[in-house]
């Protein structure tokens, strides 16, 4: 069967519960040393710190960033999750320090430099492509909401983040990572290894610390696969929690940006500044009452005690040695304090239906997207870019571009195929899923593996993925967090915890206690081909 996962069509392999031992990293190779180490692992508290005792300046800071992309990003290991720094980050970074010598107090994000994932739009030197060539040259004419909420802040737009190609949903089989823009991303831990998508540079550039932390978008899986993937905390949030105006879209119903970052801790730092209602962005009335500006009140360490959580078994089983890691991590859990309550979905099939929707939604929402762009940028509809990608020398040289004629041979948003599937998709998930489960079981959270070990690259024959428990949080709209919950040999794994619309609070608690207990996250070694 058919599901949709991390923005691709995918089909899952089910095997067999054998057990293998789980093991942590081996010191197959030492730590390879690059510019400003100290930079390593640090977090946002530390940074500001250094800040106000005049350790460090945001200049050197942003510069010492960069410096470590050129090293990393484009030399070394050249993990290609960078398609361009920001030519006026220096600039911002020396108006910051001014801010700070000048006495004025600080907003939230003072001097965090964050790479935004190239869907987002920035009004700025830097084009947003959704790493296709065909928008090389589109420049917006005004930020998004994430990049105004983000400069409001206090951070640093430090540049765009590469991505699987129009958030990876053009091909019917096509590799995580790769754009026709600026080619395949790799792995941190192993090169040779995928590093999921669609918001793949985001999740390799904050596991190889080449940003403080990033922002990513999610569909189906595109915030918390990668995050998997490469060892790091993602936060999925509500759809509506966060506006979605100015970025390339999918799925009016399910598209949202969410932070990506090393430690709970600093993902929750970033979530409360990016919320508010944006008249652009309908969804974000919904939040009125229900969003906060500051989301770290609830980093408790003591978060596990007396939560209930449902591990939903019918999302495992698509390798055995995950599963054995998350029942070791449930007596973790457990050891903490929470009660975990064994539960399977009362609603199934809801995948198909959320396939329709999206081809209806990406059509419409696209065109939209398209139209509103500069006059210099010369495609105005999907069909224009379908006919862009059938003349270039790159676009189609690996994967074809089948899910972009699916959607493109859809009626209107009026049309009777397009209003049963997303009713049917949301009363699945919602009223007789994750609403359905939280109630008759009194639970707090659910919970199931993020996904399996990083596959290897393939540019051939397209992604090997194993399986991942996305879909259920995504298609819901509701929030999910996933946590680094230990490794298969090299590679990392994690754990989501995902509940109702609105719950981040007590998801962040769950999440930020877990962390707080195990410690699995582990800097990469940058490995060559296992």
């Amino acid at each position: 069967m058919k599901i949709f996962h991390g923005n691709r069509f995918l089909v899952p392999i089910i095997l067999g519960l054998i057990v293998f031992t789980c093991t942590t990293p081996s010191d197959r190779s030492e730590q390879k040393t690059f510019p400003a180490s100290y930079l390593e692992e640090m977090t946002i508290a530390e940074l500001q710190e250094g800040y106000r005792s005049g350790k460090y300046t945001v200049r050197q800071v942003v510069a010492d960033y960069i410096a470590r992309i050129e090293a990393i990003d484009k030399s070394g290991p050249h993990l290609n999750s960078v398609i361009m720094v920001n030519p006026d980050a220096l600039a911002i970074a020396d108006s910051l320090d001014k801010m700070l010598a000048s006495g004025h107090s600080v907003p939230p994000l003072f001097g965090v430099p964050v790479l935004l994932k190239d869907n987002i739009d920035t009004h700025d030197k830097m084009p947003n492509t959704g790493g296709s060539r065909a928008l090389r040259n589109s420049y917006p004419g005004k930020d998004s909401q994430v990049a105004a909420k983000l400069r409001e802040a206090g951070a640093v737009i430090l540049g765009k983040a590469n991505l699987s190609e129009w958030a990876n949903f053009r091909a019917s089989r096509s590799s995580s990572g790769w754009s026709g823009l600026t080619g395949q991303t790799k792995n941190p831990y192993v090169l040779d290894r995928n590093p999921c998508g669609s918001s793949s540079g985001s999740g390799v550039a904050v596991a190889a610390n080449l940003c403080m932390t990033a922002i990513g978008t999610e569909t189906n899986g595109s915030i918390v696969c990668p995050s998997n993937n490469n060892g790091i905390v993602g936060i999925k949030p509500t759809v509506g929690l966060i506006s979605r105006s100015g970025i390339i879209p999918i799925s009016f119903t399910q598209d949202t940006p969410g932070p990506m970052a090393r430690t709970v801790e600093d993902a929750a730092r970033m979530l409360g500044p990016l919320t508010g209602i944006d008249p652009e962005d309908p969804r974000t009335f919904e939040s009125q009452g229900k969003a906060l500006k500051d989301y770290t009140p609830f980093l408790k360490k003591e978060g596990l005690k007396g939560k209930r959580i449902g591990l939903v078994t019918d999302l495992m089983g698509f390798f055995s040695r995950v599963d054995t890691l998350v029942m070791r991590e449930v007596k973790r859990l457990k050891e903490q304090g929470a009660e975990i309550i064994e539960v399977k979905t009362p609603s199934r099939g809801y995948d198909e239906a959320s396939i329709q929707v999206m081809l209806y939604e990406f059509r419409d929402g696209l065109n939209r997207y398209l139209s509103k762009l500069d006059s210099s940028v010369p495609y105005r509809s999907l069909s224009d870019i379908i006919e862009f990608n059938r003349r270039d020398s790159i676009e189609l040289r690996y994967f074809d571009q089948r899910i972009f004629e699916q959607a493109n041979e859809k009626g209107g948003l009026d049309s009777r195929e397009y209003r049963e599937s997303l009713e049917r998709m949301l009363r699945a998930t919602r009223e007789e899923g994750i609403d359905k489960l939280m109630k008759e079981y009194n639970l707090d959270a659910l919970m199931a593996p993020t996904g399996a070990p990083a596959w290897k690259t393939d540019l051939i024959l397209g992604d090997n993925y194993l399986g991942g428990t996305s879909s259920l949080a995504a298609i819901s709209g509701y929030p999910s967090i996933t946590v680094p919950a230990g490794f298969i040999d090299e590679l990392p794994v994690g754990i989501s915890f995902f509940g109702k619309a609105w719950s981040e609070p007590v998801l962040i608690e769950i999440a930020y206690a877990y962390e707080q207990a195990t410690k699995h996250r582990k800097a990469p070694k940058y490995l060559p081909a296992d």
